[in-house]
């Protein structure tokens, strides 16, 4: 799986390419990369980026020309683009299930007060809003959603554990306990050192619902229902 990201600040991104899971699955060849500086596709001497909105306005608006050169060079109109961005639709677990099929994905990281529409009416196929917030980093959104789908290709991580994630069936993940056994007084469950497994899986099944329950009920109920 190949992920472009069309971006100013390239340094950004490449610090994750290159570090940890990442760079393991980049090593193993699972995953390609490619970090696309759209400054190189300014038109003119200044190499300017931006310019002002119209109709007045706080801040910046990422000029069309730059964005459209830099993603038609990289054949931006046959691949799947995603822009973060606050105004789109909300970013879940079942949503990276469904990116993570695509043999490419290009990102948009906006900057500023975001992007001109026209790039987004032109080559934009998922405009994606990874929680009710504001950033002024498009690269981190964008790297948040790379993350989140890249961990799903097929070899990256064990499948055993990502079934036992949080999201993957409705529910969130367990609690974890490692050695040692007592920490400042507090004792890992009885049930995890048992070693009885089926005791040991109703355990963390009760502990999910209850935590669910408790901090995303929302999930409980679609859980219910599908």
């Amino acid at each position: 799986m190949k992920f472009s990201l069309l971006t100013l600040f390239p340094e950004i991104p490449r610090a994750y390419f290159t570090d940890s899971i990442m760079a393991k699955a980049v090593e193993r060849g699972l995953i390609e990369y490619q970090l696309v500086d759209f400054r190189d596709f300014a038109v003119d001497k200044h190499r300017t980026c931006d310019d002002a909105p119209y109709g007045g306005g706080a801040g910046m608006v990422l000029k069309p020309e730059p964005l459209a050169a830099a993603l038609d060079s990289i054949g931006a109109g046959e691949k799947r683009v995603v822009y973060p961005s606050p105004s789109g639709r909300l970013f879940h677990q079942g949503y990276a299930r469904e990116l993570a099929q695509e043999d490419e994905l290009v990102f948009i990281c906006g900057r500023y007060e975001g992007v001109d529409q026209r790039i987004i009416d032109l080559y934009v196929d998922d405009e994606i809003c990874i929680g009710d917030y504001v950033l002024s980093s498009g690269e981190i959104a964008a790297m948040a959603i790379v993350d989140t789908v890249y961990r799903l290709h097929e070899g990256v991580i064990n499948n055993e554990s990502l079934l036992e994630e949080s999201f993957n069936d409705g529910l969130l993940e367990y609690p974890h306990y490692t050695r040692p056994a007592v920490f400042r007084g507090i004792e890992v469950p009885e049930v995890l050192r048992s070693g009885h497994h089926a005791e040991i899986s109703a355990w963390r099944r009760a502990r999910r619902i209850e935590k669910t329950k408790r901090f995303r009920p929302d999930l409980l109920n679609l859980s219910e229902m599908s």
